[in-house]
């Protein structure tokens, strides 16, 4: 481009990445709807088939040339390869097989999300940033933290959006992105590590700000309100380089899922998936680190104990699930008592590799009095036992503090929270509609309509259009599942999702996840029956 990109993205792009991403994932969940609806999938239309951020029903105008068309669209729409003039003037869809075209798509669109995504990006410098105001305000400190690298990631951004266009305007059909995508991923992409590492202290300084600084907030407030935001959130634009990078990574999946087997795009697609999910993993990680280490040494100043000591903080060492259950007293013998003293409070910390039993005490502490390795841990449900005894399950430790075996009797709340527990204790376990020891052929799933935020260490934070296995469920409202594009798994209310009744679908999605496993043998072997918790 002869002209400034980064003045013609933010002149001429009509959609903001949030709005973009909102969009396509609706589409996207409309599109599986359909085609769930269907009695056979193999007769779907073109344009029924699962884009990755989801192909528009309608036509898009008369455009100008391809590389002016990704930055001047003003209306609201998603541009199409398709559609674009140069393409259908040229005779190429008349050559190229349906396949080739949805491919061709899928790269398209990884193109245009990049460009919708750097505009958010800088508006978030340009407006917020870079605000006067706002710079009188916070200290350099307090700048650094909320902004972190976020001027790093920009230039990786335009960096990379100028070789994909660069690549778009070689060729009417584009040849390859996914080649751009490995090379800017292992060269470049760390910054995006950097930037999400700092997350937890970006939140804590953001809402620290808005409590002790009125003047800040209001800063915030009016710009929030200025047009060029579209009603969105601040907060909305700091979160932009961890929702992209992981969305992009789902732009390889939907382009690797649509490339011959054993070509040299499938090779690179491949080549490209596994550096994200490198990267993904690694902002995961880093994400965790800094408050499960707060996390533990909160847990540790709480702990008494009555037994031997055990030394609670570790590097390797996280919380999986805290909370209250009810011991049963007396000898199991002791079903026909109808009281509400045949059981007692006890208070239960899992970590990954370690349970801690305890009774709490005065002044929010703990007194321990057993532990187990969680690895010697097992679980049995008690069935049909009467309403005194309904959600209970039996706990035994194979080998407890005092080196023996030992037995609790233990009472959940609801079903959902024995279950809960009963997973979360013995993953390995079977589960309702599949063993975690076996390779998943059919099973339930479920597409998220609703996102959702996870509440606790078990549970599963959903993006819309997420699809996932359902291992198992409660009679009130929850799923425990197993996410088909990262095998994440954990606890999530089932009203955030549909379930995906044709199973023709359903064999689908498994299918296009096992090719993109691919590359990763033992990952392949172990999809379904990883213990991700």
């Amino acid at each position: 481009f002869s002209c400034n990109l980064s003045d013609l993205l933010c002149s001429f792009l009509g959609l903001l990445y949030q709005e973009y991403r909102d969009k396509s994932t609706r589409e996207e969940i409309e599109t599986r709807r359909l085609q769930d609806s269907q009695t056979d999938p193999e007769e779907t239309s073109p344009s029924e088939e699962t884009p990755s951020e989801a192909e528009p029903t309608s036509t898009i105008e008369n455009k100008a040339p391809p590389q002016i068309n990704l930055l001047r669209n003003s209306n609201s729409r998603f541009n199409l390869w398709q559609d674009l003039p140069e393409v259908q003037s040229s005779g190429v869809l008349s050559i190229l097989q349906p396949d080739e075209i949805k491919l061709q798509e899928a790269m398209f669109e990884l193109v245009t999300s990049e460009a919708s995504y750097y505009k958010s990006l800088n508006l978030l410098v340009s407006h917020f940033m870079e605000n006067e105001r706002l710079k009188k305000i916070l200290h350099q400190s307090e700048a650094h933290i909320l902004f972190s690298n976020v001027l790093d990631v920009m230039a990786v951004s335009e960096r990379f959006l100028l070789d994909l266009e660069q690549r778009v305007e070689e060729n009417i059909v584009i040849s390859d992105v996914c080649d751009i995508v490995y090379q800017h991923t292992v060269n470049h992409f760390s910054v995006y590590i950097t930037y999400v590492s700092n997350q937890t202290y970006q939140e804590r300084a953001y809402k620290q700000l808005l409590q002790d600084k009125p003047a800040f907030r209001e800063v915030i407030s009016q710009l929030e309100l200025d047009p060029k935001c579209k009603g969105l959130s601040f907060s909305s634009f700091l979160i932009l380089p961890f929702q992209r990078i992981t969305r992009l990574k789902l732009l390889v999946q939907n382009i690797l899922k649509k490339v011959e087997e054993k070509s040299d795009r499938e090779s690179t697609a491949l080549d490209a998936h596994k550096e994200l999910e490198t990267v993904v993993k690694a902002c995961n990680e880093g994400v965790r680190k800094m408050s499960r280490t707060e996390q533990m040494i909160s847990i540790q100043k709480k702990l008494e104990f009555k037994i031997k000591s055990v030394p609670i903080i570790s590097h390797s060492r996280w919380l999986l699930k805290q909370g209250e259950l009810q011991q049963m007293n007396g000898p199991k013998t002791s079903r026909t008592l109808r009281t509400k003293k045949l059981f007692r409070e006890i208070y239960l910390f899992l970590f990954n590799d370690l349970l801690v039993i305890c009774r709490q005490i005065p002044g929010d502490k703990y007194q321990v009095f057993d532990s187990a390795p969680r690895g010697l841990l097992r679980v049995e449900e008690l069935e049909d036992q009467g309403q005194s005894l309904a959600n209970v399950f039996i706990l035994r430790l194979l080998e407890n503090a005092d080196d023996r075996e030992a037995s609790y009797m233990l009472k959940a709340s609801s079903q959902s929270e024995m279950k809960r527990w009963m997973i979360s204790l013995a993953p390995n376990r079977r589960t309702k509609f599949v063993s975690f020891t076996s390779r998943l052929v059919d099973c339930p799933q479920i597409q998220c309509v609703h996102p959702y935020v996870a509440q606790q260490p078990d549970e599963l934070s959903l993006e819309l259009a997420d699809v996932l296995n359902i291992l198992d469920k409660t009679d009130d409202g929850w799923i425990f599942g197993e996410r088909l594009h990262d095998q994440e798994r954990g606890w999530f209310p089932s009203s955030m999702g549909e379930e995906i009744l044709n199973p023709k679908i359903r064999a689908q999605n498994l299918k296009e996840c096992f090719r993109v496993h691919k590359s990763d043998d033992s990952q392949r072997r172990k999809l379904g029956s990883r213990n991700r918790q």
